[in-house]
């Protein structure tokens, strides 16, 4: 009988001790892996090295998983599971499939009958709901807003009527070069007294989040260039 299993390896959002990030079981799961479907080689042997991985990378297996990858090229990633083997999915950071590109393969698991495991660890988008105040029974992820800054604005003024009328907290994240014209988006065209909230390098010594109303953002000073961050707004 086939025992073999996708396994749902979160990794750190930062670079830190994994003993605040990673549960001690995750790390022992993966030497249970052989095959490992990763978005980057190198930092995925960079944290299986950290972690105590202890086979030798040369006997497994990985399989590149990422923005650019087509959905017809994983086709074939599955496969060692038929043959006993398990597989540990990793997302570059985080917990594998919320924003990444992991799903693709999940999906495609569920549909074959595959048992999947998901793992515990941290995300920085639950982190930043947990410590912002604001609604955390009835909230959206949203991804990446529009680089235009027409529509942009045009997608912040509908995520904040959602907020007002639906309860519901807004959730969205940034290329980390162009947090800075986030921010100042935000305070341009939300309602002064709108509440956003900014998660800065969260899990890291330089951790933020921090709550204001977007007319007290206005008069804050804070650089979040080249910073991972989360953005949320509420009413």
């Amino acid at each position: 009988m086939n025992n073999a299993v996708l396994y749902l390896f979160p990794t750190p959002i930062a670079d830190n001790d994994l003993k605040y990030s990673i549960p001690e079981v995750n790390l022992e799961l993966l030497n249970h892996c052989d095959c490992f479907i990763v978005e980057d080689l190198r930092s995925a042997r960079r944290f299986l090295k950290k972690a105590g991985y202890k086979k030798d990378f040369e006997e497994v297996e990985f399989f590149i998983l990422n923005e650019h990858t087509k959905v017809e090229e994983i086709e074939d990633y599955l496969d060692p599971i038929k043959n006993g083997k398990n597989i540990g999915l990793m997302s570059e950071a985080g917990l594998p499939c919320i924003a990444d590109p992991g799903q693709m393969v999940v999906s495609m698991a569920q549909s074959k009958g595959i048992k999947i495991v998901p793992l515990v660890g941290a995300s920085s988008l639950m982190m930043a709901l947990m410590a912002s105040g604001f609604n955390g029974q009835n909230f959206a992820f949203v991804g990446y807003l529009p680089v235009d800054k027409t529509l942009r604005a045009r997608k912040i003024k509908e995520l904040e009527a959602i907020a007002i009328k639906t309860n519901q907290t807004q959730i969205f994240i940034e290329a980390p070069y162009r947090n800075n014209q986030m921010l100042e988006s935000l305070t341009q065209n939300l309602n002064p007294n709108t509440s956003i909230c900014i998660g800065v390098d969260i899990s890291m010594t330089s951790e933020q989040i921090i709550t204001k109303t977007a007319n007290g953002w206005k008069k804050t000073k804070i650089d979040l260039n080249k910073r991972n961050t989360v953005f949320l707004i509420y009413r």
